[in-house]
């Protein structure tokens, strides 16, 4: 208005994401957002990118923070993140104010109850609170959260499906609905059974799986079914019936599915004859009619995986792989304590055969997995413990991943490794965040064509300390922010507002 001559350009990054439904960002459990404008390898750096703001909560948060765009909410429309906690309690945060705005918050305990303690299940894995264990679900369609609660009422234990309003956290769908029932004579037990996987919504049915607390028995491999609309039970699967044990928990990992309805799960530790019983195995799953086993791949070495506490279902949700070449178009992948990595056929995933013949390719990334592999441009990203975050390269030709690292990061990250989640503007300037389990947390940030390229972490800046580590975190990307869940607060990082 001064200077009429005057002319000036700016750059405003704008993104059409929708949101981060589910865990790991989307149902093929790849762990990508390719819609992130604002960060970049060049905008990653100590002197533009660091932490904005943190969100309180009451205990520590093992699920994965979800992040919604345009909710109409506090008297407009707002970004908004969702936490949950060990606590039973749900926050509903704007996604980018800063000090942080708290929308809603709903404790999911009835009048007299509180949450489990690692002492009820004679566990330290989960220390020293049990609440909400598995990441959420939102349906955007009707702006609903589904998430499972644990809670005790003296000796009483309790596992509730909840739906929450997305607005303010009310419950929908006359829920909760008690998480109660019995099969084969066998009932559903709430205090031995971890809500460890997280959530899939897929075709109007949400899908909660079940493992142990430290393989305390007794306890099943459960998968039930709820009709996302009425929260009546509509499918149960139990992978190892006759004895217990083959637990779905997957370090935090979700079902995997299709676009058949099919999930693809890996179990853990159990019996198996390929019939009823499928400890160790990687599992194709049927969902029109109820939940059956379509096709599954068992390691040849599952007797003493399952002896010798070598989890196969230690690794996350099976990754569905789709190259855009090659001699198998419908690929899945995962892998467990043993450290062998497992690339299969979806379209028959192999049985159990001598040498693991029936595996498109397997080969060993040389620690323990406890994580979910992320997937980008042919490429494979992953933390083992104790290991370098390593990625390797899908050769389309032949179909199969190069077995020596195309590159890993400069440090190695202890116990339970890394769960890496990628952002990227379409098929450039990717990033790969993953969170090391320190005292606190810390967020490293790396180039993805090279991750002996790092960009950034929260570790060189004491302003930028995350909150205390949670194992198995996953990092949330969206909108030009990152999200970390920590014992004691959602810490948000994101670009400089100067």
């Amino acid at each position: 208005m001064a200077d009429t001559s005057a002319t000036a350009s700016a750059s405003v990054a704008i993104t059409d994401l929708s949101g981060m439904f589910t865990y790991h960002n989307d149902l093929s459990r790849d762990g990508v957002n390719s819609q992130e404008y604002a960060l970049n390898t060049s905008t990653v750096r100590g002197a533009t990118f660091g932490k904005r703001f943190a969100c309180a909560i009451d205990a520590a948060a093992y699920a994965q923070p979800l992040w919604v765009a345009n909710v109409a909410i506090g008297g407009g429309t707002h970004n908004v993140v969702v936490a949950a906690t060990q606590h039973d309690t749900v926050y509903a945060f704007d996604a980018d104010a800063s000090p942080c705005q708290t929308y809603w918050s709903q404790s999911l305990l009835n009048n007299g109850e509180k949450w489990v303690t690692s002492g009820d299940v004679n566990s330290n894995d989960i220390n020293p609170d049990i609440g909400i264990v598995g990441t959420p679900v939102i349906d955007p369609g009707s702006n609903t959260i589904y998430v499972v609660s644990k809670s005790k009422n003296g000796a009483n234990f309790h596992q509730r499906l909840h739906a929450l309003s997305l607005t303010d956290g009310s419950e929908k769908f006359n829920g909760p609905q008690d998480i109660a029932f019995n099969s084969g004579g066998v009932n559903f037990n709430p205090l031995t059974q971890n809500q460890r996987a997280g959530l899939a919504l897929v075709n109007g049915v949400v899908y909660v799986a079940y493992a142990s607390h430290g393989d305390n028995p007794t306890y099943y491999g459960w998968i039930v079914g709820y009709s996302a609309s009425s929260l009546n039970q509509v499918s149960l699967f139990n992978d190892d019936p006759g004895s217990g044990f083959g637990g779905i928990w997957m370090s935090g990992g979700a079902p995997a599915a299709d676009s058949n309805g099919n999930l693809y799960v890996i179990t853990g530790n159990g019996n198996f004859d390929g019939n009823t019983q499928f400890g160790d195995s990687f599992l194709k799953l049927s969902t029109g009619g109820g939940i059956s086993v379509s096709s599954f791949f068992s390691p040849s070495n599952q007797a003493s995986d399952n002896s010798s506490d070598l989890d196969f279902g230690s690794g996350g949700a099976a990754i569905l792989v789709d190259p855009s070449s090659g001699p198998v178009p419908h690929l899945a992948i995962g892998g467990g304590k043993d450290g062998n990595m497992f690339l299969l056929n979806r379209d028959n995933l192999g049985g159990n055969s001598n040498n693991d013949s029936g595996a498109v390719q397997a080969f060993s990334v040389g620690n323990m997995i406890f994580c979910t592999a992320a997937f980008w441009q042919n490429t494979i990203y992953l933390g083992p413990i104790s290991d370098h975050v390593k990625s390797y390269t899908l050769n389309t030709s032949n179909g199969q991943f190069n077995t020596a690292p195309a590159s890993q990061s400069p440090s190695a990250f202890g116990f339970p490794g890394a769960t890496p989640s990628i952002s990227s503007q379409g098929s450039s300037n990717g990033i790969v965040w993953a969170i090391e389990n320190a005292g606190p947390a810390v967020l490293h940030a790396y180039d993805a064509t090279n991750l002996g390229s790092e960009l950034w972490n929260s570790g060189n800046n004491g302003a930028d300390q995350a909150g205390g580590a949670v194992k198995f975190t996953v990092p949330t990307v969206a909108n030009g922010k990152v999200y970390v869940g920590t014992a004691s607060e959602i810490s948000v990082y994101g670009l400089s507002p100067n």
